[in-house]
């Protein structure tokens, strides 16, 4: 039986975030200068990381997701997929990366039980990419996706769309996608933590998006689906399908089965949420399987969280986390630390 929290949700889908290190610095994520990181010592080990799996899929999650930072600067990280694709119950394991580093990892990823790949591409436009992330690195992600259709023969790309940033190359990342076997999916920009420069005439909506393809393509179709995935689906006139994360002006939070567990062990239950629950004390304090069992069923039955419909609500006056100050002192409340 399902864990369900105070809305009827199921817990179902973790994020796991094994470092909060990255080797970009995107603007709609890592645009400040420098960042306090999480303490080493804090950072759970893989088996201390699995132990807490362990607990999450008796209580019914069976879909994960590993995220950083960028997660293939961790070490080791195909030997913990294994760790993780050997387990009863997992019906799904995933990876989210930059690509930067994928073409050196993903024969070993694949051979350890990872079941699908995401790579995050915002533009194809190389002076445009090195502005985005301040690294030069396009030709490594373009190598990252050969690598994973070679291996996968299909995957995802991700691009988040700002307006006057990229919103003129939604066509061109169609077309990629379409050469490259990857279904893309285009994210509209989040006002996530504070460090962050979002406002809201930078959103492109989905119904934007929309109008900007149909243009080109002419009628566009949505796929009607039963799913709690963020992306709706919508197919073009020759088939091609593509998604749409629309969780700044359409949020989905009435479906959300998705909680984050950052790499020092600290439990997210909203990507919005300002606070979240410390599950590595009470591991390495030698708390039983039961005595976890407890504390994640209590803080999920309890959930009420919806907070991208709450900054919907607050229209352009959103409740940023102010960066000299807490963003400062906490690294959690950013968003490459939980694992956006």
């Amino acid at each position: 039986m399902a864990l369900h929290d105070a809305f009827a949700r199921p817990l179902r889908n973790l994020r796991l975030s094994v470092t909060d290190r990255c080797n970009l610095r995107c603007e709609y994520c890592m645009p400040e200068d420098d960042y306090v990181w999480l303490p080493r010592e804090d950072v759970l080990h893989f088996e201390e990381t699995s132990a807490l799996v362990d607990v999450f899929l008796s209580l019914g999650v069976d879909k994960i997701r590993l995220t950083g930072g960028e997660p293939l600067l961790r070490r080791d990280v195909p030997a913990f997929v294994r760790m993780l694709s050997a387990k009863p119950g997992l019906k799904d394991l995933a990876l989210t990366t930059n690509g930067v580093l994928l073409a050196d990892h993903i024969d070993a990823l694949r051979a350890a039980g990872l079941g699908r790949i995401t790579v995050s591409l915002d533009t194809l436009r190389p002076e445009r990419f090195a502005a985005l992330t301040r690294f030069d690195q396009l030709d490594a992600v373009h190598a990252g996706i050969a690598s994973a259709r070679r291996v996968y023969g299909r995957l995802k790309l991700d691009a988040v769309v700002i307006r006057g940033v990229n919103d003129d190359e939604l066509v061109d990342l169609i077309e990629y996608g379409r050469a490259v076997n990857g279904e893309v999916r285009f994210i509209e920009y989040m006002d996530v933590g504070g460090a962050t420069r979002w406002s809201p005439d930078r959103v492109v909506s989905r119904r934007e998006m929309l109008d900007i393809l149909a243009r080109r393509y002419g009628p566009i179709a949505p796929i009607v689906q039963e799913s709690s995935a963020p992306a709706e689906q919508f197919a073009l006139g020759d088939g091609t399908v593509f998604g749409i994360i629309a969780s700044t002006t359409e949020p989905f939070c009435k479906t959300c089965d998705r909680s984050r567990l950052t790499a020092d062990g600290m439990w997210y239950l909203c990507l919005y949420a300002t606070r979240g629950l410390d599950l590595r004390a009470p591991l390495r304090q030698g708390a039983s399987v039961e005595a976890l069992k407890a504390l994640i069923t209590t803080g999920w039955q309890a959930r009420d969280d919806h907070g991208a419909e709450n900054r919907l609500a607050l229209g352009p006056q959103r409740a940023f986390v102010p960066v000299q100050d807490l963003l400062k002192r906490d690294p959690h409340l950013e968003m490459h630390t939980r694992g956006g």
